[in-house]
């Protein structure tokens, strides 16, 4: 959702807060803010580069708040941006998440005198701290005083002209993580700007506040008792978050692949034993042992990847498997119990859904995990148990090599909880052994991208896309049409290839091409049934097809060959071919693939 930095230390605050705003840009760039005591606050609609050149040359300071806006409630306006100020211009505030009680609070306070400037819930928190302020309250006591009156979810960082060095954060569903440096102290909401500074950081938990001065921080409850907690080091440099010499960060993203997948299995593969080794499950091994069934969570491309946790799960460990959507999932009322296994996919690990969904389930009893890539996150300190990605920053909206990871993972997942039942010996030792050798594969792929770009050249001025598969791809087809809806915005359907029949032939056209997922395995010959039903109304097929399958060019010439591999890890050498395929049509057509209209990286509000 939407991005917070806050600074007060040594430096030229309007620097550091503009250069961290560029690496939260995946947050939201609807609008960007900047708010420093001595200077005043700037506003900009759009990207962090229009904030930057409104900036005046003596724009000074050592403390300030900033923020990168993904509109919720309100237009993405100047009047609209933060950071959002009191009557006075003396208190101001940056928020992400939503403040439910915001019309009454509202409301009370314009009965009071308070007039207000813009359409969103966030500028109600500058005018009660104000209200606060009024009533004889010292900053800290009157920012802790509004936040308990405040309902909803935030990541909240405050400031007042009055304590200038001084800066209050505070945390209620959604991230804030504060950086802890040398004579200079950061609030944010993720590691990402703080890296270039410090790698020392504390998260903070839902109902705490924290202040910050130059040389000393403190965390407390929002009733007043003081929190101790030890801070962390963060293991990413700020390389890491850098492009690296590609265009975009997605397509450094997708070249990733190999480097994350050996990452996501690094000391986790047992050869000698043929057995996965998952050290954030061992406090949990004895009751995982007993479960009797698994629900797995997740939101857009996790989703996707828990679908492909359930065939794997079911096949290879022998337990019911159901997959769920976070956004549905909280409304249900799901039979959960002990021996339910709710497993919790989530790239940033921050998502509001999915961290719903494993509230719900320890309410109930359920053993929480998480599948999670932030180390820190709220899902990856609320479950009970968990395996770590290892992908790295992911700084592209559209999900690539975490989900390549996320699918490595479930496959480690599998082969732990299977080798607690009955997997035999040769199926470990096969799984093992094809594990070990995807990222040679992916690489394989990757090495092929220039005529992936060509094949994404020749469709670019597609309106429509039906993508198809079967078994273990029948997620992936879905996926698929995400990544080209994603950042293409071509209407893209992903459909089970036996339901075509039920409807979606339907579309089928010479101007409605085809994306079939037709790798050599149990239901080839099914697939390539629905391939001919698609050729017979001269609908246009591209096909990903299995390094030696001459048969598929009986029906299209259009095909992209990947690498060989057991059934349970074709999907990702699959998706591989089409998260390239999305990207380079996405770039033929000249749209921003790091910044889709409309979406951001991490959602942390419904």
């Amino acid at each position: 959702m939407c991005g917070i930095f806050a600074y007060t230390g040594k430096k030229q605050a309007g620097v550091t807060l503009l250069d961290g705003l560029t690496s939260l840009e995946y947050r939201g760039y609807d609008s960007a803010g900047i708010f420093l005591p001595e200077r005043g606050g700037i506003r900009a609609v759009g990207a962090v580069g229009n904030l930057k050149k409104k900036i005046p040359t003596d724009f000074e300071g050592h403390s300030g708040i900033a923020h990168l806006r993904w509109a919720t409630h309100g237009e993405p306006t100047e009047d609209n941006a933060h950071p959002h100020r009191d009557c006075t211009s003396d208190v101001w505030v940056v928020h992400n998440g939503i403040i439910e009680n915001w019309k009454e609070l509202k409301r009370d306070l314009e009965s009071r005198g308070h007039v207000f400037l813009s359409e969103t819930d966030t500028e109600v928190m500058a005018h009660l701290v104000e209200q606060e302020l009024s009533d004889g309250k010292d900053f800290e006591s009157a920012a802790r005083a509004a936040l308990g009156r405040i309902r909803g979810t935030y990541g909240m960082a405050i400031q007042s002209r009055a304590e200038p060095d001084v800066i209050v954060g505070a945390r209620m569903g959604a991230p804030v993580v504060l950086g802890l440096g040398d004579g200079e102290n950061f609030i944010a909401s993720d590691p990402s700007p703080i890296l270039k500074h410090t790698r020392t950081v504390l998260f903070l938990e839902d109902g705490e506040m924290a202040v910050i001065r130059p040389n000393s921080y403190k965390i407390f409850k929002l009733g007043g008792d003081t929190v101790e907690r030890a801070a962390q080091e963060v293991d990413w440099s700020p390389e890491e978050a850098q492009k690296g010499g590609y265009e975009h960060f997605m397509l450094k993203e997708i070249m990733e692949g190999p480097e994350v997948i050996k990452n996501t299995l690094r000391g986790r593969l047992m050869f000698e034993e043929g057995m996965a080794k998952l050290g954030g499950l061992e406090s949990v091994k004895d009751e995982l042992a007993k479960i009797e069934r698994i629900i797995i969570v997740g939101c857009g491309t996790a989703y996707y990847a828990g679908l492909v946790g359930e065939y794997m799960l079911e096949e290879h460990a022998g337990i019911p498997v159901e997959v769920e959507l976070g956004s549905e999932f909280r409304y249900r009322k799901p039979v959960l119990n002990q021996k339910t296994m709710l497993l919790a996919i989530s790239q940033s690990g921050e998502t509001a859904d999915t961290l719903e969904a494993i509230r719900e389930g320890k309410r109930k009893g359920a053993i929480t995990v998480g599948i999670v890539n932030t180390v820190g996150s709220t899902i990856a300190r609320e479950t009970d148990a968990g395996v770590y990605n290892h992908a790295g920053p992911e700084i592209g909206v559209a999900s690539t090599k975490a989900l390549v990871s996320q699918i490595t993972a479930l496959a480690l997942l599998t082969l732990f909880l299977g080798r607690q039942r009955k997997m035999s010996d040769s199926d470990a030792e096969e799984i093992i052994s094809q594990l070990s050798l995807l990222p040679e594969k992916v690489q394989k792929i990757l090495d092929n991208k220039a005529a992936i770009e060509a094949m994404a050249a020749k469709y670019s001025d597609s309106r429509d896309f039906l993508y198809i598969g079967r078994k273990y791809n029948y997620p992936i087809a879905f996926e698929g049409a995400l990544k080209l809806k994603e950042i293409s915005y071509i209407h893209a359907e992903g459909c089970g290839a036996g339901e075509m029949k039920h409807g979606p032939l339907a579309m089928i056209d010479e101007k409605f091409p085809t994306m079939a997922i037709a790798p050599s395995d149990t239901v080839y010959e099914k697939l390539a049934s629905n391939i001919q039903e698609i050729r017979a109304r001269r609908g246009p097929v591209v096909a990903v097809a299995t390094e030696g399958n001459d048969d598929i060019l009986s029906y299209t010439k259009d095909v992209i060959y990947v690498p060989e591999t057991i059934e349970m890890l074709q999907p990702i050498l699959s998706v591989v071919p089409l998260q390239l395929f999305a990207y380079y049509l996405a770039h033929a057509k000249g749209f921003n693939v790091d910044r889709p209209r409309n979406l951001a990286k991490s959602v942390t509000v419904e």
